[in-house]
């Protein structure tokens, strides 16, 4: 390459770093004093984001089925020195979340931030998920967020700004075996907010898509099983306590109020994740087929077969062991338990 050439190429990477540092200064935004919501925020990574959406001076108003799981996240709040608006209803009926919108607007003034985070995961083979676990994890993971968005949508066109952001899964990128209805319906959901971001964009409301890996939130108790349920338990817990595979939910609610406060498109959290993102972007077949292969070691159709039950309903001596020690703890600090 000529010196001329070699110029002219470092000059349009210069031009490329300058012109994304302008961008990200101008959509950055400041948290203080901003009215946040966040829907599944009793437990889990909806408890940790108000945590933090609090720590940066936010005014946060939080959402959940169950007032008993509400009243001990606003306890856990209380006791760090914050109040939030706390509301129990449930967002998959739509009047139930214009309702919340309505009485936070009423407590709190007009919302600026809304984060879908509520949803529902069911584990277990294919054979043993039925068509009311598709259509209920659609309504959990897919229907609530949409009735949630279009419930703050007129206020934040009338501002001319906003932020969503909706946490699906990297499950909603690359299908994962035994989570199929879950898959479904993250895959559907990242559909729906892409969509959004490019049609509202133009309104000065930047849409963020949130694809995490495995959080070590102590979600696992609460999840639902199928199947060999205490077998899939065990795999599921374990999972989603290995060190450097999965990330701790302080660290994941962190990346995602950076993702917020910069309007980003998207974001990929943990290195697994993004790789197996990018892998199913190259070669989607092989990646599929790679899984069908790991599908194989999954215990079998069998157990409980159709019936459901709670992951803490199937704890074994080994789900209680020192490999899931990391889960258990995020359960006692994350009112999972």
């Amino acid at each position: 390459m000529s010196n001329t050439g070699l110029w002219w190429t470092v000059a349009g990477i210069g031009a490329a770093f300058a012109a994304k540092a302008f961008l990200d200064k101008k959509r950055r935004i400041d948290f203080h004093d901003k009215t946040v919501v966040i829907t599944g925020g009793s437990r889990g990574l909806g408890l940790v984001l108000a945590r933090q959406f609090v720590e940066q001076g936010a005014n946060v108003a939080i959402c959940a089925r169950d007032q008993d799981e509400l009243s001990r996240a606003q306890t856990d709040l209380r006791y760090r020195g914050a109040d939030v608006f706390t509301y129990a209803c449930d967002i998959t009926v739509k009047e139930e979340a214009e309702q919340f919108v309505r009485a936070v607007g009423q407590v709190l003034g007009s919302i600026d931030v809304l984060v879908n985070n509520a949803g529902t995961i069911v584990v277990g083979p294919l054979e043993h998920m039925t068509e009311s676990d598709f259509r209920e994890a659609m309504e959990s993971n897919l229907w609530s967020a949409f009735n949630m968005i279009n419930a703050v949508l007129p206020q934040m066109k009338k501002a001319r700004a906003g932020r969503i952001v909706n946490v699906t899964s990297f499950g909603g990128k690359v299908a994962i075996p035994h989570l199929a209805p879950y898959s479904v319906s993250k895959f559907a959901f990242v559909g729906y907010s892409e969509a959004l971001r490019s049609e509202l964009l133009k309104e000065g409301i930047y849409v963020t898509t949130i694809c995490p890996g495995l959080i070590r939130t102590g979600s696992a108790r609460n999840a639902i099983f199928k199947g060999q349920n205490e077998k899939e338990y065990t795999v599921f817990k374990i999972s989603d306590s290995i060190p450097f595979f999965t990330i701790a939910a302080d660290d994941c609610a962190r990346q995602i109020i950076e993702s917020c406060r910069l309007g980003e498109a998207d974001r990929v959290i943990t290195l697994p994740a993004k790789i197996a993102t990018a892998l199913h972007g190259l070669a989607p077949g092989l990646v599929t087929d790679m899984l069908a292969l790991f599908n194989t070691l999954l215990p079998a159709p069998g157990g409980i077969g159709e019936q459901r039950t709670v992951g803490k309903a199937s704890e074994t001596w080994l789900s209680e062991s020192i490999l899931t020690r990391l889960t258990d703890e995020a359960a006692v600090e994350n009112n999972e338990m």
